[in-house]
């Protein structure tokens, strides 16, 4: 039987850490490395920055308390330019409000160092999950997207009717037309958003509204 082909390198996970702590820094790459993780570590926030967030699924692996800008400031900073990397935080010095503050910001998970391996390791396979759903659900969203753009402007008013849950009569009385155009509309709507059924096509109406 043929092995499945290796995923593309853009494809495979990267773990990025920024810990000021060298020692700190080093243990937790080896760690990742040791079970197959791509990882990669930063002294910084700006030096992070500088080598740019590539496009490859994976998460952040922040200290708190960094010279410059910290790790909250960086959770900050990414969620406001629309980054959604997943981030895990690690802290010697965090307090309840500090790690209240960084969940509600979406943070993975709060570790208090030193952190145990098997902790780091869960939050990080938590974080990757986490992070492979959103690109998933982004490319979905963006298929659907490219889908209703070829509709035409009465098939969109007949698509946004169906979504709405409203019956063939009641869309043809909204837009003034004859229930049969109506069905020939809906056939079209069905066959160019590469809908099977009813509950397929809701399900996509959705991602376009989620995404709007």
């Amino acid at each position: 039987m043929a092995r499945p082909a290796p995923p593309r390198a853009a494809e495979q996970p990267l773990v990025r850490v920024v810990d000021d702590d060298p020692a700190i820094r080093e243990a937790m790459l080896d760690l990742l490395r040791s079970v197959g993780i791509d990882a990669m570590g930063f002294a910084s926030t700006p030096a992070l920055l500088e080598a740019g967030l590539s496009a490859r699924p994976g998460c952040l692996v922040l200290d708190v308390r960094l010279p410059g800008i910290s790790g909250l400031d960086l959770q900050a900073q990414l969620a406001a330019g629309g980054d959604g990397l997943p981030i895990i935080f690690m802290t010697g010095h965090g307090d309840i409000p500090m790690s209240v503050r960084a969940m509600k910001a979406g943070a993975v998970d709060f570790l208090t160092k030193p952190v145990r391996d098997q902790d780091m390791l869960d939050a990080v396979a938590a974080a990757i999950a986490t992070d492979r759903a959103r690109r998933e659900a982004r490319a979905a969203a963006a298929r659907v997207a490219a889908l209703a753009a070829t509709l035409t402007r009465r098939e969109r008013e007949v698509f946004d009717g169906v979504a709405r849950g409203l019956m063939n009569k009641q869309i043809a009385g909204d837009l003034g037309i004859t229930e049969i155009t109506v069905k020939l509309h809906r056939g079209n709507v069905m066959r160019k958003m590469e809908a099977r059924t009813l509950a397929d096509l809701i399900r996509k109406a959705g991602l376009l509204a989620e995404g709007a």
